[in-house]
């Protein structure tokens, strides 16, 4: 019908056993209905949605429960829903309790909770009650601090065991630490799929944070290329390689007292690298021409995830400083997920103290 708004259409993927998928795009763009529809909740005006195993589902927060209900009862009441024996649901209780925080309150009605109660416990028995697929929400923003990196951890471990994830999340970080694969959804259709790395830059570049900045100021320079390799040659990057960045560009004018940038960011858009030539001295000036600027990092340094990168060149002229901004670069560190943001080298010793003992 013509003016119908729909909130998915022609929207087609596959997902094997074990993947940790990664669902992202903005507000509205139909990640939610995608996972109503996954999960039974709705049925779809057309199509299908084929599922093979018993799924554990977080879409909102206290999905599936009964508020006038205790979280003990709950939890019985959920794993009577996914099919599970009360032996089953025994077995794990204590550890859904203790995962969910909430020993003092298992045998308050649910309604009295808070909406960060509801949540850990909505939480704890999705992912606990063995699910072959477990189908998360932004739900997790609900949560501290604490507790997110937490449910980051138990969906990591549920992965582990060979179940399926699919994961719904702004928080970029977040779904590169998580998951391999990924779906962009843009307008209800599917805008990119493949690779974390390639979603999460696409989703980027999508919102403008990546998007490649034109020339501003300049008459008469042109940006031509932008490089990345490696002193080995090597095409994937870890926080042990090398990375050499060149730029060309050409110039109808004599360009004098130049500097130039180069800018690294993470996906949250924080400056990782930022590296400047007249922090060298080095106020170049370049003639009419083609010309080629290149800089090495001999140790890259950054954890597993995706960065961008692109090199700013700045000339004053009258004294105004003008810029030209390169296209701007994915760059994919490969290596193990793990903390921090930076892998600096560090030298540790210990040896005994001299010092007296504190103790008498």
């Amino acid at each position: 019908m013509e003016g119908t708004i729909w909130a998915l259409k022609d929207v087609s993927f596959q997902i094997e056993p074990g993947e940790i998928v990664g669902i992202i795009g903005r507000n509205g763009a139909g990640k939610s209905t995608l996972l109503k529809i996954l999960s039974r909740i709705t049925e779809p005006t057309e199509g299908y949605a084929e599922i093979n195993g018993r799924v554990g589902t977080l879409l909102e927060v206290g999905t599936g429960f009964h508020p006038e209900l205790t979280g003990r009862e709950n939890i019985y009441l959920n794993g009577a829903i996914l099919g599970m024996k009360k032996a089953e649901v025994v077995r794990k209780f204590d550890e859904i309790v203790s995962f969910a925080e909430i020993e003092k309150f298992i045998d308050t009605p649910v309604k009295r909770y808070s909406s960060g109660m509801y949540m850990r416990l909505a939480f704890a028995v999705a992912a606990h009650l063995d699910p072959e697929i477990l189908i998360v929400d932004e739900v997790l923003a609900v949560g501290d601090a604490a507790f997110q990196k937490k449910c980051l951890g138990k969906m990591g471990d549920v992965a582990k065991q060979g179940q399926t994830v699919l994961f719904v999340s702004h928080n970029m970080a977040a779904i590169q630490a998580l998951c391999e694969t990924g779906i962009v959804l843009e307008r209800g259709t599917i805008a990119t799929l493949g690779s974390i790395a390639e979603v999460v830059y696409a989703y980027q570049n999508s919102l403008g944070n990546f998007s490649s900045a034109s020339i501003q100021g300049i008459r008469g320079v042109k940006v031509l290329a932008t490089r990345l390799t490696s002193d080995s040659g090597a095409q994937g990057f870890t926080s042990q390689s090398s990375l050499i960045v060149e730029m060309d560009f050409y110039t109808e004018i004599k360009l004098p007292s130049c500097f130039l940038n180069l800018h690294v960011e993470d996906v949250e858009g924080r400056s990782l690298i930022h590296s400047r030539t007249d922090q060298f001295g080095a106020n170049p000036t370049f003639d009419p021409g083609i010309h080629r600027v290149k800089v090495e990092i001999p140790r890259l340094g950054l954890r597993a995830g995706v960065y961008t990168l692109w090199f700013r060149l700045y000339v004053d002229c009258n004294e105004v400083s003008e810029r030209a901004d390169s296209e701007r670069l994915m760059l994919e560190v490969h290596g193990p997920q793990t903390s921090g943001l930076l892998d600096v080298p560090c030298r540790w010793s210990w040896d005994r103290s001299e010092l007296a003992s504190p103790i008498s």
